[in-house]
Parts: C-alpha cells; sequence; structure tokens
C-alpha cells in the first residue's frame, strides 16, 4: 500500500520536535568552520590536459580556483536540505548560529595564536601558518557567508512556493546560482583585492561561483535523497507562505 504523502505542517507549541533538525544544523556549522580554516585562503592550479592554449579560463593550460571549492559547497547543500524540510525560520537560526560560530572560531584564533609560545616549543611559525587568518579574509568570509546564505535561503523559500514544491532541483540549483553569486561577489574582492593581481581575483570570483554551481547541480541526486528520507521521518512539508523573511525577525519556530 503507498505511503501517504507528507501534509503541510507548522508546528504547533506543545507538538513533537523534530528529531533530526540538531544534526543538520552540526553539520552545517561544522562544514562552515572547516571551509574557512582549511582552504579559504589557498589558490590552487590543476593542469587541464588537452586546453586549447590562450582560451578562457585556463589561457596557460592551468585552471585556478580557491581550494576551498571542494567542500564548501556542502554547506550549501545542506542550507538548502534545511530551508526546503524545515522552513525558512528555522534555517534562519541556523545561518544566526554559523555566524557567531564563525566570529567565535576568528577570536579564539587569533587570542591562541597571539598567545606567546613555550621556550621548548618549535611549532609556532608553522602554526601561524596554518591558524593566522588574515582579518581581511575573516571579515570577508563572515559577510559573504551572512548574504549569501540568507539570499539562498530566501530564493529556496519562494522559488518552494511558486513551484508549489515541485521541482526541487530548479530552487536547489536556483538558490545557488544566486546565493552563490552574491557570496562569490562579496568575498574574493574584499578579501584578495589589492592582495592577488586583479584578474586572478575576477578569474577565481567567476570559475569558484561556475564551480560551486556545478557541485550543486551533481549532487542534487544526493539532496533529493537526503530531503526525501527526513521529510519521510519528520512527516511535514512546510511552505513559507506567512513568512517573516527578514534576517532580523524574532525567531518564534519551534524545533
Amino acid at each position: 500500500m503507498e505511503k501517504p504523502a507528507p501534509q503541510p505542517v507548522v508546528a504547533a507549541p506543545d507538538g513533537p520536535r523534530f528529531r533530526y533538525f540538531d544534526l543538520v544544523m552540526a553539520g552545517f556549522v561544522t562544514v562552515l568552520l572547516l571551509s574557512n580554516i582549511i582552504g579559504a585562503a589557498k589558490l590552487s592550479a590543476v593542469p587541464v590536459p588537452f586546453w586549447p592554449q590562450g582560451w578562457w579560463p585556463a589561457a596557460d593550460g592551468t585552471f585556478i580556483f580557491g581550494a576551498g571549492i571542494l567542500f564548501f559547497p556542502i554547506s550549501y547543500v545542506l542550507g538548502d536540505v534545511l530551508t526546503e524540510v524545515y522552513g525558512y525560520a528555522r534555517a534562519r537560526r541556523v545561518i544566526w548560529a554559523g555566524f557567531a560560530a564563525l566570529i567565535f572560531m576568528a577570536a579564539m584564533s587569533a587570542i591562541v595564536v597571539a598567545m606567546p609560545p613555550a621556550a621548548s616549543w618549535t611549532g609556532q611559525d608553522a602554526y601561524e601558518q596554518v591558524f593566522g587568518l588574515v582579518p581581511r579574509i575573516v571579515l570577508a568570509s563572515i559577510i559573504a557567508f551572512w548574504a549569501g546564505e540568507f539570499v539562498n535561503s530566501f530564493v529556496m523559500a519562494k522559488m518552494k512556493i511558486w513551484t508549489g514544491g515541485r521541482a526541487l532541483w530548479s530552487r536547489t540549483i536556483g538558490s545557488t546560482v544566486v546565493g552563490q553569486g552574491v557570496d562569490s561577489l562579496l568575498f574574493y574582492p574584499i578579501a584578495f583585492l589589492g592582495v592577488w593581481q586583479t584578474g586572478d581575483v575576477l578569474l577565481v570570483m567567476v570559475t569558484n561561483w561556475a564551480l560551486k554551481v556545478l557541485w550543486e547541480a551533481l549532487l542534487t541526486p544526493v539532496t533529493y535523497a537526503v530531503v526525501g528520507w527526513l521529510k519521510r521521518r519528520e512527516g511535514v512539508e512546510i511552505f513559507d507562505t506567512g513568512t517573516d523573511f527578514s534576517p532580523f525577525a524574532k525567531d518564534r519556530s519551534r524545533i
């Protein structure tokens, strides 16, 4: 016998709590912090076989990109899952949690790096290279994350209403095109303009945006599987028809 589809739900104050929301939130914040610690400032170049010489964006036969591209887009996938399954209001709570976590990480990194090392410890230089976050990059990352994630979640929620909950792929990819566009437009100029060559800033900004969108498209089957599984487990189908989309709206959502 075919199982009935989940019905639109607005959780009542005395209703059941979501079972997996906290796990998705933890995964989102973990990926966010790791992407900013590990790969934000590293510029990588990979040879592109058979690429015609002089053709953009690998004119010299190498493709230049920021190393964080390898896993940072996973946070956008998780952001899509949060908005699609739990609604914009709960996604907003997670975005603010990630925002606070980024600030805490930056502050703790600066404090620990600045603490004087013991005379017997010889790893200070290496420690500073790994955890000595450049204030400009930190500021760029925090601003770009905040703006990009809220735009991504807003577009995702609005498109769900417009499509009546159909064609999930259109809103996961569509929201990423806009959200990652805002993220890239803010992050790379704020972080690296005047440090890298302007051409490299523009090249990495555009190519990373394109790669992030491509990643989202490739991960669409995974997104479908995770969203479907969570909706069945949670028993909800939430549409943000009466939601206040301001990032600063008072949070009345229930976990």
